[in-house]
C-alpha cells in the first residue's frame, strides 16, 4: 500500500520561507511525476508544481521565482521550497504522485499559514 507523507508545513511570516517533504513509502518503483497542490478555504485544489521522473517541471503562475521543486528519486521523497511567502500562499499542501501505470496517490496534506 502506497502512502505519501508530508512534513514540513506551519506558521510563518510573510516574506518567510517554509520547506516542505514528502516521502512515500509502500513503493518500489519510481514515480512518474510527484508534485505539490495546494487548496484554500472555498477554493478549488490548484497545482503548485510537479516534477516528472527526468527532472522536468511545471510551476503555477503563483509560484515561479519564489517556490523551488526538487525530487530525491532514491528516496521517493519530494519537497517543495517556499520563499517570499505571502497571505495568500496559506493553505493545506497537499502531496500528489503517478505511479507507473499513472495511479494517482495523494497525501493527507500539511497546513501552510502565512501571517501579514
Amino acid at each position: 500500500q502506497v502512502q505519501l507523507v508530508e512534513s514540513g508545513g506551519g506558521l510563518v511570516q510573510a516574506g518567510g520561507s517554509l520547506r516542505l517533504s514528502c516521502a512515500a513509502s509502500g513503493s518500489t518503483f519510481r514515480f512518474n511525476v510527484m508534485g505539490w497542490y495546494r487548496q484554500a478555504p472555498g477554493k478549488q485544489r490548484e497545482l503548485v508544481a510537479h516534477m516528472s521522473s527526468d527532472g522536468s517541471t511545471n510551476y503555477a503562475d503563483s509560484a515561479k521565482g519564489r517556490f523551488t521543486i526538487s525530487r530525491d528519486n532514491a528516496k521517493n521523497t519530494v519537497y517543495l521550497q517556499m520563499n517570499s511567502l505571502k497571505p495568500e500562499d496559506t493553505a493545506v499542501y497537499y502531496c500528489n504522485a503517478y505511479g507507473t501505470n499513472w495511479e494517482n496517490y495523494w497525501g493527507q496534506g500539511t497546513q501552510v499559514t502565512v501571517s501579514s
